[in-house]
């Protein structure tokens, strides 16, 4: 008698699949109940630019089966058949594919632009994880947007991860710096995946741990971005004195970054710095002398320092590299400007012809550099301190230093030291204040100041060199000349001062005219 199979429906339940036949003849109908394989995937990614392939293949490597989807499936088979040929990734066509492929708890990371394709992602979804899943952001989010995303996916039974990663394509591949925040309870679930696929340090410690509750860790990705901005505007100006004070060659500044890559300032922006430097056109000229001088940027630098104005916290040397490339992006106007505002020619003949002199001066210029960049560092702490008290995180800032310390853009020797710093004093007030740093300071400063004032004499402009020393000298006075600020204020707006002879907290208002009343503003701060 002849018999039929058909599939009538594929049911899948708390991570067992079954498929349901019903295999029949004209007299009888049965159904058989086949069991399929258990789902193997440890992790979905969604998102396959360069960044989600190359932390997809690293996960491979590390012994994790990863489902891979991408909204444009055709990226997902051509991964598959190319940079993912002959690895244990899936690939998936839809969510509800991906999902079925996950073993549970199901933790499904997105490396998607941040913003409103998030949110997307995160409503499509929802509707098919179940209780205790987990969902990943790992793209370059706005923390305020991941404290409202926890709430959201966690009243819906789920759990929610953001997390920043840094480290570009190559750490994506080889080992990237890994900042986690998000729900508690998540942690445990991805905690063996991110710390086995995060850069190591010495003694084979994964730079990747918890950072806190809600956006901690897409604020200290944040900040690490402010600081990564501040950075490279150091360098940068450091590269503009040499270029256009002592008129060396794009290959000598490239040797003088190679030798300062082996002291303090061992760092990989230093080190590719020096890389980008050596490097020749077609024609054999300096390619870097060829690149057009308008930097671009995606916005996290503009939000620490948006953030900081919020807290309070002068950041401002990471405010000076977000405006310098705001400047750098009026090319045209510059121009015009050029040939019109007069000021010192930036060259310094008698320095850069006389040996022993060019090389004093250089040092000068790694002192200045290192100088800054310690501010710039004490800055970035003194707003991540600020950030816990108003968010009421608890941050590790030695174990921040350790995460920065490999896999990500500011890695270096220096965060060791800072790591240092931490660990000795964690309720320690001010990088500045630290032993080592203080010490560091002080021998960097006559350099420091050399620079500064030879660069302001000659027109050369260090608007980030400026401002560190600036920031450190108003630090470490005692008094400020806002006791003036203060009786400006009340004098136009009735808004009161405190007395250097009365307990702080007593608010006292001047009739300065003696045509004003004695009635006062409210008082506030900064």
């Amino acid at each position: 008698m002849e018999r039929v199979s058909r599939l009538v429906g594929i049911n899948s339940s708390g991570g067992r699949g079954r498929v349901l036949y019903c295999s029949a003849n004209k007299s009888d109908f049965h159904i058989t109940k086949i069991k399929i394989m258990q789902p193997t995937g440890d992790i979905a990614l969604i998102g396959l630019a360069v960044m989600g392939q190359n932390l997809i293949l690293n996960m491979d490597d590390h012994g994790f089966t990863v489902v891979a989807y991408n909204r444009t499936t055709e990226k997902v088979d051509a991964f598959l058949a190319n940079e993912a040929k002959g690895t244990k990734v899936q690939g998936a066509h839809s969510i509800e594919e991906m999902v079925s492929k996950l073993k549970t708890p199901r933790r499904v990371m997105m490396l998607v632009k941040a913003g409103k394709p998030v949110d997307e992602f995160i409503e499509q979804l929802i509707p098919h994880l179940s209780p205790g899943d987990i969902i990943i952001d790992g793209g370059n989010s706005l923390f305020d947007d991941t404290n409202r995303r926890q709430k959201y996916v966690e009243s819906k039974g789920l759990l929610y991860i953001g997390t920043g990663v840094s480290g570009g394509e190559e750490g994506a591949r080889k080992g990237p710096s890994i900042m986690p925040g998000g729900s508690p309870a998540a942690w445990p679930h991805v905690k063996d995946i991110f710390q086995a696929v995060s850069a190591k340090v010495e003694g084979n410690v994964p730079c990747c741990d918890w950072v806190g509750e809600k956006g901690a860790g897409h604020y200290v990705k944040m900040v690490h971005n402010g600081i990564e901005y501040g950075d490279m505007q150091l360098i940068c100006e450091a590269y503009n004195i040499m270029k256009n004070g002592l008129g060396m060659s794009a290959q000598e500044m490239s040797e003088v970054f190679s030798e300062w890559n082996k002291g303090d300032l061992d760092s990989y922006l230093i080190e590719i710095s020096r890389d980008i430097l050596a490097k020749k056109d077609d024609d054999g000229s300096a390619l870097v002398d060829k690149i057009l001088d308008t930097a671009g940027q995606k916005g996290t630098g503009k939000w620490t320092v948006i953030n900081s104005q919020d807290l309070g916290i002068p950041i401002t040397l990471m405010a000076e590299a977000v405006y310098s490339r705001c400047v750098s992006a009026l090319k045209d106007e510059r121009v015009k400007a050029a040939r019109k505002l007069k000021g010192p020619r930036p060259a310094l003949p008698a320095i850069a012809a006389n040996e022993e002199k060019k090389k004093a001066f250089i040092e000068d210029i790694k002192s200045a550099l290192y100088a800054s960049k310690i501010v710039s560092y004490a800055q970035g702490y003194m707003l991540m301190r600020a950030a816990a008290k108003e968010y009421k995180w608890t941050l590790n800032y030695g174990g921040i230093a350790l995460m920065w310390r490999g896999g990500c853009i500011i890695r270096s020797r220096f965060l060791g030291k800072i790591k240092v710093a931490y660990d000795n004093n964690p309720k320690l007030a001010n990088l500045l204040l630290d032993d080592y740093f203080r010490g560091e300071i002080k021998k960097a400063q006559k350099g420091w100041r050399n620079i500064v004032a030879t660069a302001a004499k000659k027109g050369i402009p260090v608007p980030a060199f400026s401002t560190a020393l600036a920031f450190y000298d108003q630090y470490r006075s005692a008094v400020l000349p806002a006791n003036l600020l203060q009786a400006q204020r009340d004098y136009f707006g009735a808004h009161t001062y405190e007395r250097v002879d009365k307990p702080r907290g007593e608010f006292f208002h001047t009739n300065w005219t003696g045509r004003g009343g004695t009635t006062s503003s409210s008082t506030y701060n900064v």
